[in-house]
């Protein structure tokens, strides 16, 4: 039986975007420009969908909050330089977004990005008007702590039943579990199915093609 979702909540990076290697790139070469030990590929990986500086903290171990704000400027500066050229939303994703919203479903954003990154994000692929609400790490509690959940289904004014989070990190399928939220796990972002699948999604899903058919199969 089709479960009658009315709010798909979507993570950004590595679920919408396809971000993931530049992420790990421009967070090493922050921690070279200030001569720190420079995290390896699979470090940075794991730390993807944490706010910025939660996700500092847990490269560096216990820090001060000057090199916290170093490291932030350095990361944030190496991004913004990049994204413009590399970063590309997964094939498929914008006709998901449409056929969810032809199906009367609505969707949002909830993500470990600051304000000014997802908007500079929503402006350059021109999505912004698909989502009915949108939540950065910079804003409320990182991940996986569900507030920016709890914040997101209050100001929509859905059940809790009726909304799904979608995600490609365990701090996605965290967040939506403590939220008693359902959740899709993407195989595609940044962490296997393996460690998605220990937080019970109600689906997974390898491809966007493949999240489009339970989204659209289970939507209102």
């Amino acid at each position: 039986m089709a479960k009658g979702y009315e709010l798909v909540i979507f993570d950004w990076d590595g679920t919408l975007v396809d971000s993931a290697d530049l992420i790990v790139e421009c967070m090493q070469s922050a921690f070279s420009d200030l001569s720190l030990s420079i995290p390896t590929n699979d470090d940075v990986r794991n730390i993807i969908g944490l706010g910025l500086g939660e996700a500092i903290v847990e490269l560096n171990g216990p820090t001060n909050d000057d090199v916290v704000r170093q490291l932030r400027e350095a990361y944030s500066l190496h991004f913004h330089k990049n994204d413009v050229d590399e970063l590309n939303v997964f094939s498929g994703v914008y006709e998901m977004l449409e056929a969810l919203r032809g199906s009367g479903c609505l969707t949002a954003v909830a993500t470990g990005k600051s304000r000014k990154g997802l908007t500079r994000g929503l402006s350059r692929f021109k999505c912004a008007d698909h989502f009915v609400s949108t939540r950065c790490a910079d804003e409320t509690r990182s991940k996986p702590h569900p507030l920016m959940l709890e914040q997101i289904i209050n100001e929509v004014g859905v059940d809790l039943q009726k909304a799904i989070m979608v995600g490609d990190s365990v701090y996605d399928m965290e967040m939506a579990q403590r939220m008693g939220m359902d959740s899709v796990g993407v195989t595609y972002g940044v962490h296997c199915s393996k460690r998605l699948g220990e937080y019970a999604p109600v689906c997974m899903a390898d491809n966007v093609s493949a999240l489009a058919d339970f989204l659209l199969n289970n939507a209102k």
